[in-house]
């Protein structure tokens, strides 16, 4: 529940420190579009809560301050059906509405500038449209359209991993196959940095490959120093074939790890995050 009130900071809000973002994007697994504070309600009967507030991928993120690394709460705001115009309340704050398929959420800006910038920057993720807002400056407009071709290719990065473990050959009625834990949809670099900065939650990484439907292997091996090594894994039918000195296919994703984790006496082990977060909804 949101609960409690205070003002929001009337400085220019800035980015959280390196270190800080590093480990957000490593909790939330999204990219950064907008961030900022804001006030939040969820009903007309509860006060305002100010946060510190990040959209990531179609996610909202609350964070108590700015230099927390854990987020409070997150609201999935995917099922956006509309907002309502912003408009500035007696104390000179910007207010707007996000009308969701289960309920509405009230947001508060410090100013009008703010309240439009961060409406814009939502209904760009949402509808995968910039909206046609004259009031918008062209660098805000700039940064929409960087934030849209940003969240378009996140989207078809999306699709391409469902489609990959969608076993076509099997009967109308199947569903999609259960993804290894140590799955993430990341780039080679993300996998890289994942393992580098989480050694205890494991050395092996699976993740999209570049083409559609195959994959990739990435692991970090202590030797006599740190090792990152990438493999190959194509799907081809039912099977995946690993690309190592000689091909090895194997029947499923979860063989392909397992094939890792044995060959290797248990050297390697998936990546699982340890970190608890919270995960209760905005209410």
């Amino acid at each position: 529940m949101l609960r409690g009130i205070r003002e929001q900071p009337k400085e220019t809000p800035q980015p959280a420190p390196r270190r800080i973002f590093q480990e957000r994007q490593r909790i939330t697994g999204l990219p950064l579009y907008f961030q900022g504070y804001l006030s939040v309600r969820h009903s007309r009967c509860q006060e305002f809560r100010v946060y510190w507030t990040e959209l990531r991928g179609t996610m909202l993120f609350f964070y108590h301050d700015k230099k927390v690394p854990t987020y409070s709460q997150k609201l999935d705001i995917s099922a956006l059906t509309s907002a309502t115009n912003v408009h500035p309340d007696e104390n000179g704050s910007a207010r707007f509405i996000l009308l969701l398929s289960n309920g509405e959420l009230e947001l508060k800006a410090s100013d009008c500038e703010q309240g439009k910038e961060w409406k814009g920057f939502i209904l760009t993720v949402i509808k995968l449209s910039v909206p046609p807002d004259e009031s918008l400056l062209p660098d805000q407009l700039r940064r929409m359209h960087e934030v849209l071709e940003k969240e378009k290719k996140r989207r078809i990065m999306l699709n391409d991993c469902s489609s990959a473990s969608l076993d076509r050959k099997n009967p109308p009625s199947s569903t999609l196959t259960t993804m290894p834990v140590c799955f993430y949809a990341v780039s080679r670099q993300g996998a890289i940095e994942m393992l580098e900065k989480n050694p205890s939650c494991g050395n092996l990484i699976l993740r999209p490959g570049r083409y559609n439907k195959n994959y990739a292997i990435t692991i970090r091996h202590e030797l006599d120093a740190p090792c990152i090594k990438h493999y190959k894994v194509m799907s081809k039918g039912t099977s995946y074939i690993i690309e190592l000195e000689r091909q090895v296919t194997l029947p499923s994703l979860q063989g392909v790890i397992n094939y890792f984790v044995t060959q290797t006496r248990g050297k390697l082990k998936p990546f699982v995050i340890q970190t608890h977060t919270a995960e209760d909804p905005v209410s």
